[in-house]
């Protein structure tokens, strides 16, 4: 539960959910960056893994997707759980070489992300983020009948 559900006053929680949005949100917001603008560089050398390029497109547009999504706390338990799923996916598919001590600390650092990603489903946004902002206004939308679906949802938290 947000300390500040019922406040306006800022608690270290917002600020921690935040930086640690922004920390886990930079990884994937620079690699799918890289990706994108060495695109032919990256088609090659996923080719290699067996990646079809198609693939490594979805791949830019989920890390570049769900990156924004949670570093500006917009739809961030949606992004943090397709992220979550993709770091379990990758270490799963492409780091299980255990015997070579870089992809057991890649395999390591994917878990450990994907970790930290289940945490944001659960713990939300924070106060400091699109979502919070969104549920704000929506809850204050009382007398508006159209309204009243997603309000259900963010009071159950479904949302």
């Amino acid at each position: 539960m947000d300390y500040s559900e019922n406040s306006n006053v800022m608690h270290p929680m917002d600020l921690t959910l935040l930086a640690g949005r922004l920390l886990m949100a930079w990884i994937f917001l620079h690699e799918s960056m890289a990706l994108a603008f060495n695109f032919d560089a990256a088609v090659t050398a996923m080719a290699k893994l067996g990646v079809p390029e198609p693939l490594v497109v979805a791949v830019i547009a989920l890390q570049l997707g769900a990156g924004l999504s949670i570093a500006l706390g917009l739809l961030t338990r949606l992004g943090a759980l397709s992220l979550g799923l993709f770091c379990l996916s990758t270490a799963l598919i492409f780091h299980t070489d255990f015997a070579n001590h870089n992809e057991m600390l890649h395999f390591e650092k994917d878990l450990a992300i994907a970790g930290g990603m289940f945490v944001l489903v659960t713990a939300g946004a924070g106060a400091l983020s699109v979502d919070r902002f969104l549920e704000r206004r929506i809850l204050a939308w009382d007398d508006d009948k159209s309204a009243r679906p997603l309000r259900r949802a963010i009071e159950k938290g479904n949302l």
